[in-house]
């Protein structure tokens, strides 16, 4: 672990602690709007609080491993003997990172069957995309960190093909005044993810030190705060708008 300056340990510090508080704030807020979607939506709405609400659990946990990682001595911030956690990252994304996905699945309101083969389909994909990212993550070889996040970068390029192939006709066939936020909730799905990778690779490109670690522990926590609490908001206006339908309206289906 590096050395940081008292500016650069505040950053991250400060990153932690804004991010725990997004997201608890973004559990309250969608779990106490759940009366306001109709029944169909409620379950999205829960899942959708999950995943902020896991996600914060874990930005407190990060917040006191960092916390206990690094001493104040002689002006800079020094590593201790207990090391930063960072596998609490990716416990956070093997949990919440199919729960983003199975969000939208949900909140589409398709039939069952295309709701459980393409969320086990998608939630699958996620999983073996956080999987094959860890064993680079904590690699101190920069060639290791590229043969793993590359490996990632398989399942994720299917999860984008699904997005907007897959779900392409049923997204179509969404109701008018929600059509164009389900359409930017797979947008925002897509290009915070693609922030993740960038992230990544910061470190196999050259940046190294406390750089890295500011780059690093930064552009996570934006881009969780993003893919987490912003897409969290958009499913929830989806939810909303599709309560507005009148009861009885024919849901469309398309082949799984």
């Amino acid at each position: 672990m590096e050395t940081l300056s008292i500016g650069q340990y505040d950053l991250i510090y400060n990153a932690f602690s804004f991010g725990f508080a997004t997201l608890a704030a973004a559990t309250l807020f969608f779990w106490l709007g759940i009366g306001q979607v109709k029944q169909q939506y409620k379950t999205a709405m829960v899942v959708t609080g999950l995943v902020t609400f896991i996600a914060a659990y874990h930005y407190f946990r990060i917040g006191q491993s960092w916390s206990e990682a690094y001493v104040l001595a002689e002006g800079a911030y020094n590593a201790t003997d207990k090391g930063f956690n960072s596998a609490y990252r990716y416990v956070d994304w093997l949990l919440t990172v199919p729960l983003l996905l199975v969000e939208l699945i949900l909140v589409m309101s398709l039939t069952r069957s295309e709701t459980v083969s393409r969320a086990t389909r998608l939630g699958l994909l996620a999983l073996i995309m956080v999987a094959l990212g860890y064993p680079g993550e904590v690699a101190e070889s920069g060639s290791v960190r590229w043969i793993f996040g590359l490996l990632s970068m398989v399942p994720f390029l299917w999860i984008v093909y699904e997005l907007y192939v897959g779900l392409g006709k049923a997204i179509e066939s969404q109701p008018e005044n929600a059509r164009g936020l389900v359409k930017a909730a797979r947008n925002v799905t897509v290009v915070s993810w693609f922030f993740y990778p960038i992230v990544y690779f910061a470190g196999a490109i050259g940046i190294e030190g406390a750089t890295a670690t500011v780059i690093v522990e930064v552009g996570y926590t934006i881009a969780d705060l993003v893919a987490k609490a912003g897409f969290g908001v958009l499913i929830f206006l989806i939810a909303m708008r599709k309560s507005e339908e009148p009861d009885g309206q024919k849901r469309q289906t398309v082949p799984a």
